[in-house]
């Protein structure tokens, strides 16, 4: 069973969930800073394993994101073939300053809905963390989907709240491996702003 615990790190059983989780997760953000088309199919496979470990620790936020990024990495695997210019593949490019408004409603919108929500729907014990790491997680995820380089910084802000968060609630294998991603995330960054168009016009 997924849910039994595979090994005990620091008193705490860590389930095979967890552990599955940790291995495709890695493998996932690895793919997405190279820009490989297969980070889409692994991070459906990611998402799923990662939602049973979040629902079983009480994290229904991030248990009820993991399916929006189930239909966000089936868009974004659609995107990244068929949305560039004529149905192309995708490439790197900028935030628009209207996309970045519209982001920035959503964001302090949803964050303010979730955290109500959790609060008093929900024996969560931090309502407000979480929903704030569900709202970063989702913006930083569309702006993958359309290949938008500062997504990457909008995930590095989401990891160093998930990193203590995660470890507060004794999963610490998924904190051991967000900060794993926020080093690929860093990684990421860089490749994506170098890959830009702008970045490849000579000075």
């Amino acid at each position: 069973m997924l849910t039994d615990a595979a090994f005990t790190l620091g008193g705490t059983p860590t389930t095979w969930a967890e552990l599955l989780g940790f291995l495709t997760g890695v493998l996932n953000v690895w793919l997405v800073a190279r820009q490989r088309i297969s980070n889409w199919p692994v991070g459906i496979l990611n998402v799923a394993l990662l939602m049973l470990v979040f629902w079983t620790a009480g994290l229904y936020a991030d248990a009820g994101l993991q399916i929006l990024y189930v239909l966000l990495g089936l868009y974004g695997w659609w995107s990244w073939l068929y949305g560039g210019e004529h149905r192309s593949r995708l490439r790197v490019g900028d935030t628009s300053p209207g996309e970045w408004v519209a982001l920035a409603i959503a964001g302090v919108a949803l964050t303010a809905a979730l955290t109500v929500f959790l609060d008093r729907a929900t024996d969560s014990t931090v309502p407000f963390p979480d929903a704030v790491t569900t709202t970063l997680s989702l913006l930083a995820t569309y702006g993958q989907t359309r290949k938008r380089w500062e997504s990457w910084w909008l995930w590095i802000a989401a990891d160093l709240i998930y990193i203590p968060l995660y470890a507060y609630k004794g999963l610490y294998l998924t904190a051991a491996l967000y900060l794993i991603f926020l080093t690929l995330c860093v990684f990421g960054l860089r490749q994506w702003r170098a890959a830009r168009p702008a970045a490849l016009v000579p000075a």
